[in-house]
């Protein structure tokens, strides 16, 4: 097989050959790799990389000021979407304070009126490019869409907020939601046309311990706008790969999720989730990317307790396949590069 083939046979249960390595890492722990490498002469190849969204038009920085009543510090960025992102202690890599420019909104007017990203008519140039290149060099070309629905409209109305409106059954809830599925539609279209192997989904509806939002709220409110989502994907290729992310414990959604039509579960976190009583109850119908926690094991653990956790899981899952075994989140800076060059081994060795 080639690593194309054996990653999608892998995730569709039907047998492999080879077991994909898959992981990012934050900056500081990039460069002690890079390191590592130098030093060791340590080979290894990535099953897959992400394609470059397209780039839409936007509102600039200074318009999206006008929607705060504040200024910010310096260093503070202002995505796309209008959310800003102030800056924490050089510690905190990926950890920012976020202001939500929607906070104080009282009307659909104001939703509909607001700067979203145009992407209508953005240049798929680069998209295209990326994923003949990855085709070329035979690697699985990912077409990334995270904050997809919930997280992209809560990021911009404040969590407590649209969380507020949708138990109300408040039109403005309908009105975000609405406008930023469109847009999401939009962007997995492209990536689809465009020929990725995966698509990655994802919203965070899990908390460490409990699901984030009834499964009521989940399904009246986010569970069809997913489906139109990937049902707009799939309409241009009935067999792209979906894969769907959301931290913590979701064990109660999952059945939701299967109905919208995922086929892979990112991240099973094992300090939320036990694999085995997951795969025991989904595996016949879903696959699994993670199980190896950066919570626990990939900072805190030995190299051999990563190695002893990637194929635990792989048998876990079995002969067919079904588990994309990687860390379940970005590696930060207390993850020993050792453990990460122990998770790379581990599976390479793996038979």
């Amino acid at each position: 097989m080639t690593n194309i083939e054996n990653f999608l046979s892998l995730i569709r249960r039907k047998g492999y050959e080879k077991v994909p390595i898959d992981f990012k890492t934050c900056p500081s722990l990039t460069q002690k790799f890079k390191d590592y490498i130098s030093e060791t002469g340590f080979q290894f190849k990535k099953s897959c990389i992400d394609i470059p969204d397209l780039v839409p038009k936007h509102a600039s920085r200074e318009d999206f000021l006008n929607y705060y009543p504040h200024s910010f510090k310096e260093g503070t960025k202002i995505d796309a979407y209008g959310v800003a992102h102030e800056p924490g202690s050089a510690a905190a890599f990926h950890m920012t304070k976020m202001y939500n420019p929607m906070n104080n909104f009282d009307s659909v007017g104001q939703v509909m009126e607001y700067p979203l990203p145009d992407y209508v008519g953005a240049d798929p140039e680069k998209q295209i490019d990326a994923v003949k290149k990855a085709h070329e060099d035979d690697t699985v070309a990912v077409g990334n869409m995270q904050c997809t629905v919930w997280e992209r409209s809560w990021y911009m109305r404040g969590m407590e907020n649209l969380m507020a409106d949708m138990m109300l059954d408040d039109p403005i809830a309908n009105a975000i939601l609405d406008r930023v599925t469109d847009i999401s539609v939009m962007r997995a279209e492209s990536f689809v046309r465009n020929g990725v192997d995966v698509l990655f989904l994802g919203d965070d509806i899990g908390m460490q311990h409990t699901i984030m939002m009834s499964e009521e709220l989940y399904c009246e409110w986010l569970k069809p706008r997913l489906k139109k989502v990937i049902d707009a994907a799939r309409a241009i290729n009935p067999d792209i790969a979906v894969f769907y992310h959301s931290c913590g414990f979701v064990t109660p959604m999952i059945p939701h999720l299967i109905d919208a039509g995922i086929d892979v579960l990112d991240p099973v976190q094992p300090e939320c989730m036990d694999f085995a009583e997951i795969h025991r109850e989904f595996g016949d119908r879903l696959s699994f990317h993670g199980t190896i926690g950066t919570q626990t094991t990939m900072p805190f653990g030995s190299p051999d307790d990563v190695r002893r956790e990637v194929f635990k899981n792989l048998e876990i899952a079995g002969d067919k396949g079904g588990l994309l075994v990687a860390p379940t989140h970005l590696l930060e800076p207390e993850v020993p590069v050792e453990n990460l060059v122990a998770y790379i081994n581990a599976c390479v060795d793996f038979k």
